[in-house]
């Protein structure tokens, strides 16, 4: 089953994920939380924003990192995502363009097992 999901745009919603669950990977980071209930969003609707900084490189590699994480969001995040949940994958530098694309995939799939497992275990 896929989930339709919409890219974060705004600023005040990645810093919303960027104070709530996380999980590094060798890849990328990521950053994930439940919206609440008054939100202006529909709410079975999965939202992924997309990140790198200065420090991943010039505004090529920036881009190329973006596109990869892009993809692996298009393939894993639409199947294992969970509706109602705002998701910021942040790109290493060099790792997040130079990693095999299924470790990425693999690696987002274990993240995103980690941030939706029950508190406390």
């Amino acid at each position: 089953m896929t989930n339709p999901i919409e890219t974060l745009a705004k600023r005040p919603d990645f810093l919303r994920a960027a104070k709530a669950a996380r999980s590094a990977q060798p890849g990328f980071l990521l950053q994930a939380r439940r919206r609440r209930e008054g939100e202006e969003v529909e709410p079975g609707l999965i939202r992924v924003g997309y990140t790198c900084s200065k420090k991943v490189g010039n505004a090529l590699a920036r881009n190329r990192a973006k596109r990869r994480l892009r993809e692996i969001a298009r393939a894993v995040i639409t199947s294992e995502g969970q509706p109602g949940w705002d998701y910021v994958l942040v790109g290493r530098a060099q790792e997040t363009a130079q990693l095999p694309m299924p470790q990425l995939e693999a690696d987002l799939s274990r993240a995103l097992a980690k941030v939706h497992r029950p508190r406390g275990k």
